[in-house]
């Protein structure tokens, strides 16, 4: 008799939002592949394990990756299934990363027992995030509040915001849309004030670049539109060298044939702010993102950046 063959090994973080995008993974590839079976490996990263420090303090996205790619490399697991605004600009050489899932809602949400949006809170009430775009963004619109590191994942904000260690936090609906819990949401905050994190609401599939089967076996997953406007997200943050440790937000959308990109960078404090938007064909994504990002460097000048260094 023939043994069946091995599941595919889906490698994940052990987060609740992590292992709820992982098993969405697995639904869609039985979906796809009547005959396929697999298993989610947890893995634990430096990212999930660090929580009393800024990512910016100790080096960045990679901190949510490293031990996923190790995994990935060492043949432990197939794949790795990934928040798209979590994936370094750069990929590590042996992976790849061709599948990216139709994009989720991209806007933040306000959340908050003391007000009713951000621009309700009392002065200098104390609003939790983990990620400057988030706390430029917010002191960009409300100088006057006091904005603190606030980590750890969906779960664990939400019990230090009951506690009362904050007043208020922002959290991307995606991700409460993908635990069931939009409900939690006091108020969504709009796109024309509050731009989103490169890749925002989109998961990816990566693997070992040389696996040809499971490149075949995975791209049926793969959402065209979604790819094209996450290109041009990533080529305006690789333009910017950008990271956990620089407030990036980008935006691309699509109208037919048509992308339409907004992207800017701010200093910490969000007192400076550097934008572009322009349009252009979808099949020029990357070097619409590229242009836009060359446009906000230059616009921003050296001193702006030397200056985010020394204060990171």
């Amino acid at each position: 008799m023939s043994s069946s063959p091995p599941p595919l090994r889906i490698g994940t973080r052990g987060s609740p939002l992590a292992l709820a995008q992982a098993e969405d993974v697995a639904k869609r590839l039985a979906a796809a592949h009547l005959d396929l079976f697999t298993e989610i490996t947890v893995i634990s990263t430096m990212g999930d394990r660090i929580l009393d420090r800024a990512l910016s303090e100790v080096g960045g996205k990679g901190l949510f990756t490293k031990e996923i790619d190790e995994a990935l490399l060492d043949g432990r697991i197939d794949i790795a299934v990934h928040s798209m605004k979590d994936v370094p600009t750069w990929l590590p050489d042996g992976i790849r990363l061709p599948v990216i899932l139709e994009r989720e809602d991209t806007r933040d949400v306000f959340i908050s027992n003391k007000a009713e949006t951000l621009w309700e809170l009392p002065e200098g009430a104390t609003v939790g995030s983990a990620a400057l775009r988030r706390q430029a963004q917010i002191l960009r619109r409300r100088p006057d509040l006091k904005v603190v590191t606030f980590r750890g994942n969906v779960q664990t904000r939400l019990k230090k915001l009951a506690a009362g260690d904050v007043d208020a936090t922002l959290l991307a609906l995606a991700g409460l849309n993908r635990l069931g819990m939009s409900d939690v949401a006091t108020s969504v905050l709009s796109e024309d004030e509050f731009l989103p994190a490169v890749a925002q609401g989109a998961v990816g599939i990566a693997c070992r670049a040389d696996d040809a089967a499971t490149n075949g076996l995975i791209a049926p997953l793969s959402h065209t539109e979604t790819q094209t406007c996450i290109a041009a997200e990533r080529a305006f943050l690789a333009t910017l060298d950008g990271s956990c440790r620089t407030p990036i937000a980008a935006r691309a959308t699509l109208d037919g044939d048509r992308l339409s990109f907004r992207g800017l960078i701010a200093g910490l404090d969000g007192r400076e702010v550097f934008e572009d938007a322009r349009a252009g064909a979808a099949a020029d994504a990357d070097g619409i993102g590229r242009a836009a990002g060359e446009a906000v460097m230059a616009e921003a000048g050296e001193d702006f950046f030397t200056a985010l260094k020394a204060a990171l």
